[in-house]
């Protein structure tokens, strides 16, 4: 009897020092807790940081990216619309210099043509031109249009002002002009000319070109 009080006793003392260890262990650990709790919640709040900071670095590259794609896109398009650009003000200069060609060619012929009609109206014109009578005496040395030089000593007198020949006429009839020489054959030549004959002489000479 006394063995089991004794026991019942030693069981009673151990149960209640293990409740008593229990609870001493239950306070250290709440007061362990206690104080980790603040360090949990700093890590958790490091760590959404780092997340965020992770997430945005990401967000930054994926933009990085994108921005540079996009730039290279904006390069390549427009090397593309340069170079088409280009090559319409290269066939449009083409067009415009062979436009411009064939303007100066059509305008050359067009000029070429008026100055056949011109020359052709000219020789026309010359050839109308009937020498007077009075004129004979002067063919053998001046020429049937007065372009050849008389006695390879005198000026050529076709195309000569009107007054002029009329005057170099008077003056080799009157004995005071004496060009190259010629004074002496001139005067015998005009000797029996009249002023009407110089009027004639000299119209029909001015007008050949």
């Amino acid at each position: 009897m006394k063995y089991f009080t004794l026991t019942t006793l030693i069981a009673a003392a151990l149960l209640f020092t293990a409740c008593e260890e229990k609870t001493t262990q239950e306070k250290v650990e709440e007061k362990v807790t206690e104080a980790v709790a603040p360090k949990t919640d700093s890590e958790k709040a490091m760590d959404a940081l780092k997340e965020a900071a992770e997430h945005a670095k990401k967000a930054a590259a994926s933009a990085a990216v994108d921005a540079q794609k996009a730039a290279s896109e904006a390069v390549a398009s427009a090397k593309v619309e340069a170079e088409k650009m280009a090559a319409e003000a290269s066939q449009k200069a083409a067009e415009l210099q062979a436009s411009a060609t064939q303007s100066i060619e059509e305008a050359g012929k067009e000029l070429s043509e008026k100055a056949e009609t011109v020359k052709a109206a000219a020789t026309d014109a010359i050839a109308s031109i009937s020498a007077p009578a009075a004129y004979a005496k002067c063919k053998g040395c001046h020429g049937a249009e007065g372009k050849q030089v008389a006695l390879g000593k005198s000026a050529v007198i076709a195309g000569q002002d009107k007054a002029v020949l009329i005057a170099s006429l008077q003056a080799y009839k009157a004995g005071t002009k004496n060009e190259a020489g010629m004074g002496g054959l001139m005067k015998g030549q005009v000797a029996s000319l009249s002023d009407a004959d110089f009027e004639a002489i000299a119209e029909y000479l001015s007008q050949i070109k």
